[in-house]
């Protein structure tokens, strides 16, 4: 269940409370007349089953409250209640395989954004990434794997090209765009410091077969890249951010990255060209396989 709360003008109450009596999947209706300061209005709020809440907002923002006043909604928590058993059951749409649209585009448009917090990140994983190839840890990899935040964007790009949401397709493109050269470039000077001061060496980079799988592009490449991206967005639709974790260690978009650059920085262009292939391949079937997600949840959703 998830705890709907509306700032409703005093002419509107009417409406909303008739939406939600109407809704065999809300329940605990309350009206706190004029509870509201700013904006000013009635506060009118409910327990709504999962399940029915995409068209409880539709129906509430086609009455024009996202400007007159306000919609918010959370997890409820736990609910002891006959009323919310029979909430749930009458649901027209089963919990797990609902996807709460208006939640995930705010979602994701928080997590496409090119922030300094970011492009820090994005620009630590690639760096780890760069000791881990040239050292030859396989650890400092894996922790590269985890610290690269550039799922958010490639997920909020899968959503944005479901719903036709040019303006995230903008955001999530051009975060992607500057933060990985940016990073890249910032690798790039780290290691020629680290090279001139003698604590890494680049000679040996196309020798270091181990991380073969890292700029070798193979059929298993995409396989990879598309059961993560999946894996992924179904975490984020089901908000279980545990998996999202072994997304991040699947797949070797941060990696590819910083052995593309030192690779380019050993002169060694074809392990340079084929990990950026890596990280292009990659980077397309994650948002792909988010696509296909999406697309399966919005035909059950209809």
């Amino acid at each position: 269940m998830l705890h709907l709360r509306v700032i409703s003008p005093s002419e509107r109450s009417g409406e909303v409370l008739r939406i939600l009596g109407g809704e065999p999947g809300a329940t605990h209706v309350t009206l706190g007349l004029a509870a509201a300061v700013d904006p000013p209005g009635d506060v009118i709020q409910a327990e709504v089953a999962r399940g029915s809440l995409n068209d409880v907002l539709a129906a509430l923002t086609a009455l024009d409250l996202s400007r007159t006043g306000g919609i918010s909604f959370v997890p409820s928590g736990t609910v002891i209640s006959d009323a919310k058993e029979r909430a749930d059951t009458a649901a027209p749409k089963r919990r797990d395989r609902t996807v709460v649209w208006a939640q995930l585009l705010d979602q994701m448009r928080e997590g496409a954004r090119l922030t300094p917090t970011f492009l820090t990140f994005l620009a630590i994983a690639i760096l780890l990434s760069a000791v881990g190839v040239t050292t030859a840890s396989p650890l400092t990899l894996v922790g590269a794997m985890v610290v690269g935040p550039e799922f958010l964007p490639l997920a909020a790009l899968s959503v944005g090209l479901v719903r036709r949401d040019t303006r995230l397709i903008r955001t999530s493109v051009r975060t992607l765009a500057i933060s990985f050269p940016v990073a890249m470039v910032v690798t790039w000077l780290a290691t020629l410091l680290w090279v001139r001061l003698g604590w890494i060496g680049v000679g040996n980079v196309e020798d270091a077969r181990a991380f073969d799988f890292i700029y070798q592009v193979g059929p298993f490449s995409l396989v990879v890249a598309l059961l993560a991206g999946a894996a992924g967005m179904l975490a984020v639709v089901s908000s279980t951010s545990a998996v999202l974790v072994g997304v991040f260690i699947s797949v070797t978009t941060v990696p590819a990255a910083g052995l593309a650059v030192v690779a380019a920085f050993a002169g060694k262009w074809h392990i340079a060209l084929s990990s950026l292939a890596q990280l292009s391949v990659n980077l397309m079937g994650i948002v792909l396989a988010g696509v296909a997600v999406l697309l399966l949840f919005q035909r059950a959703d209809r």
